[in-house]
């Protein structure tokens, strides 16, 4: 049954109803599955039918005489007649299902005494830990149904979600939150995948003006690592709400969102995972709940300390920011990134339909903290004296060394704040936006931090 249950976390993972089965044979197992009818487009695709059928191809019969199935939860008609048919010699069930279960709870079709085979039933096995895992992924489902189902605040704007379908590389679903104190009723969005109890879970956070999409080329490397990926929009990016004024938009704020976020979803064994802003804000974070984080990936970012010169890049890119309010950031990312689709250069543009969405574009690089007295720079110090002396995991960085802004130079500056980073990672064809060339990174990162 424990194995049966990582099979209904692989069905969690995918955005499924929890539920997995094995078959055994001779103490063997001999098939395996989880749901997948959403993914599979097939509504036959139970974790108890995947178990059959692999099991049948396994031995080359579909009879499984002196074969035991174990199913997380108790099977509907359609999978006992198939357990039937298969003349499967046991069953066992963790939690009952009140609803459409067939072994007992709404029906029992293995009580029929005129069928001509007989399957021993056993019930209850491991029910508190299965149904724990359905309540939960039950209950998460409950949240974001209200969350997408929240009105859009007077003062924001919500990006339709047209814009975002198709997308090259970004195959999953949205998670949204809304009622975090510090959000006030905007939606935030996000993407939770892989297992919930993983041994690592890498925190994505992006930067101006990219949004999740920037992490497409990373994230199936953590997922195949078996580990969890949780990769918010910023509010005023991506999938999330957006404050129609500039005003609304402050560092303080912003980290606060962040914080309450990483509590909410009580993220562990955490990967902090930054990138420009991502890094401005994701830096300050740790030294609130050190316990939560276990490792640091950096790339191409910098503490916002208001106490030294903002780099000649970053000077020149907020100048431009200030010129041209309205850039094309499909073209920004081009130019960038020579090696990516005409397609996934636009995906940038998705979030940002006209000028009203771009507030967070016009606000950003003017809060980046430039004095002493700044919003941010206060908490970026004392981030400063964290990672110098009590951070106490891992560190890695990446650098692109194209990047004009926080390329090399800055980059090295911030290596010598971290308390034991190594050499980083220097790729010499990447720029500013380096997850764009972000497979080798992730396949690095997933074997430094592992071992």
């Amino acid at each position: 049954m424990a194995m049966a249950l990582e099979q209904a976390r692989l069905a969690a993972a995918a955005g499924e109803v929890p539920v997995g089965a094995v078959l055994v044979k001779d103490g063997q197992v001999i098939g395996a599955g989880h749901n997948a009818p959403v993914g599979e487009h097939d509504p036959t695709a139970h974790a108890e039918v995947a178990a059959l059928r692999a099991a049948a191809k396994a031995i080359g019969n579909y009879r499984l005489d002196g074969c035991d199935l174990y199913v997380t939860l108790e099977p509907c008609a359609m999978c006992s007649g198939a357990m039937l048919h298969a003349r499967v010699r046991r069953l066992v069930f963790g939690a009952a299902d009140p609803k459409t279960g067939a072994a007992g709870s709404v029906t029992d079709l293995f009580s029929q005494p005129r069928l001509n085979h007989q399957t021993e039933v056993r019930g209850g096995v491991l029910a508190q830990e299965c149904g724990a895992l359905l309540g939960g992924f039950f209950a998460r489902r409950r949240q974001e149904t209200r969350s997408s189902a929240q009105p859009v605040r007077d003062d924001a704007l919500r990006t339709p979600d047209e814009r975002f379908a198709n997308l090259p590389g970004y195959p999953w679903s949205p998670r949204y939150v809304s009622d975090l104190p510090a959000l006030g009723g905007l939606r935030l969005h996000y993407l939770d995948e892989g297992p919930q109890d993983s041994p690592l879970t890498w925190l994505c956070l992006h930067g101006n003006p990219a949004w999740s999409y920037l992490y497409r080329k990373m994230i199936p490397v953590f997922l195949d690592a078996g580990h969890r990926v949780v990769a918010p929009d910023l509010v005023g990016f991506g999938k999330s709400d957006k404050p129609k004024k500039d005003a609304a938009h402050s560092f303080g704020w912003h980290r606060q969102v962040l914080l309450e976020f990483v509590e909410r979803l009580d993220l562990n064994a955490v990967v902090l995972v930054v990138q420009d802003w991502g890094g401005l804000l994701g830096l300050t974070l740790p030294m609130a709940a050190p316990g939560r984080y276990r490792g640091l990936l950096a790339m191409n970012t910098a503490l916002g300390t208001g106490d030294a010169p903002l780099s000649p890049g970053f000077v020149a890119w907020r100048e431009m920011c200030a010129k041209n309010p309205e850039f094309d950031v499909a073209r920004l990312f081009a130019r960038g990134n020579p090696h990516m689709s005409a397609q996934e250069c636009d995906a940038y543009n998705a979030p940002f339909p006209d000028r009203g969405h771009r507030a967070a574009l016009r606000a950003f690089p003017p809060m980046v903290p430039d004095r002493p007295d700044a919003d941010g720079a206060a908490v970026s110090l004392e981030a400063r004296e964290f990672w110098a002396h009590r951070w106490t995991g891992q560190s890695m960085m990446a650098i692109g060394a194209q990047d004009p802004v926080l390329g090399v130079p800055v980059m090295e500056a911030l290596r010598r704040i971290i308390r034991g980073c190594p050499e980083p990672m220097v790729l010499e064809q990447a720029g500013h936006f380096v997850q764009e060339h972000g497979g080798p990174i992730a396949r690095a990162a997933v074997g430094y931090f592992r071992s």
